[in-house]
């Protein structure tokens, strides 16, 4: 009886080691979506439901907030993991993630800036946005200190709804202050070495009264990486994925069915 089951344990652990055949790929490219600074996953909550109700498979994939290398490395792995075309999506920090980790994986489709950074090769996020009228996400800011001597900074709770989500309800305000993840103060200096956009196609939507990253700067990002489609949304804030759910998803539909 004991031979029996030792043969049977042994079947099951070789059957797991043996290399499974590969999954055909899905009929529609899958979104990738990695969210910003301040956030989490929970953010594309209303955009994922739009996209799975229209059959697209999703990933809301841990942006770790570390740094542009780091960050990149990690999503690229996720990106990597998928069996197909990949159409990537970043939300604010978030793009100048993706815009690294886009060159790195070679099944991204397209990218796609959601109220987002699209840097270029040297050029960090502190010293693009000098170049551009001030903001008061600046003065709303704290910090926390790290083990090694670096800051975690976050969005202060009663400031939240001011300067980064003024056109959330209430209490969606202040479920997004509880649930927002810091950003390590590194990640403003810190430099890419790939930009995506110059060798993928682009699309960005964001908001018109944005009050964490400039319009004039989002609108310069979009026109220097020659998006095929830029929506800007009247009075939307910095975060159009809460508040405007319904037209970042069509918009990410778009690039996805795009040639």
């Amino acid at each position: 009886m004991r031979n029996h089951l030792w043969i049977a344990i042994a079947a099951a652990v070789l059957g797991a080691a043996a290399p499974a055949a590969a999954a055909p790929p899905p009929a529609k490219p899958t979104i990738v979506l990695v969210h910003g600074a301040f956030a989490d996953g929970s953010s594309w909550n209303g955009v994922i439901a739009d996209l799975q109700r229209d059959g697209y498979t999703v990933i809301a994939a841990a942006n770790p907030l570390r740094g542009i290398a780091s960050d990149a490395t990690y999503v690229a792995s996720v990106v990597k993991s998928v069996h197909g075309p990949v159409v990537l999506v970043g939300h604010s920090y978030g793009g100048a993630v993706i815009s690294q980790a886009g060159a790195a994986a070679g099944n991204v489709k397209s990218l796609v800036y959601v109220d987002g950074f699209a840097l270029d090769v040297g050029e960090s996020i502190g010293e693009t946005g000098a170049r551009f009228p001030a903001i008061p996400l600046g003065a709303a800011l704290t910090s926390a200190p790290l083990p090694d001597g670096g800051q975690d900074i976050y969005v202060r709770p009663d400031q939240f709804g001011v300067v980064f989500a003024p056109d959330l309800p209430p209490a969606s305000v202040q479920l997004a202050a509880a649930e927002q993840r810091p950003v390590a103060a590194v990640a403003f200096s810190e430099k890419p070495t790939a930009a995506a956009w110059k060798t993928l196609p682009s699309w960005f939507v964001y908001g018109s009264a944005d009050l964490a990253i400039h319009p004039a700067e989002l609108a310069f990002m979009a026109e220097r990486a020659h998006s095929r489609k830029t929506v800007v949304i009247p009075g939307g804030s910095h975060v159009t994925l809460l508040s405007h759910p319904h037209e970042v998803a069509s918009l990410i539909e778009e690039a996805a069915t795009a040639p």
